[in-house]
């Protein structure tokens, strides 16, 4: 099974997601709609009141820091 991990995010879900690799408790103040838009995508989740990174989250934020390095560098 080939999963496509290509997503078009704006640099503050970008942002957002590399954040919630952190635990809940040192995670700083994210706006609701970066969050929602995550979740929609299916790579963040709610645990309880705090948003989680989920496994295809993880999946899409690894390959998309290389992609994200990319950029930079043109």
């Amino acid at each position: 099974m080939n999963e496509e991990f290509d997503y078009d995010l704006t640099p503050s879900q970008w942002e957002t997601l590399k954040a919630l690799r952190s635990p809940a408790l040192l995670l700083p103040r994210m706006s609701r709609y970066t969050i929602d838009g995550l979740i929609a995508l299916e790579l963040a989740t709610m645990n309880g009141d705090a948003p989680a990174i989920t496994a295809k989250g993880r999946k899409v934020l690894i390959r998309g820091s290389s992609l994200l390095l990319q950029d930079l560098a043109a």
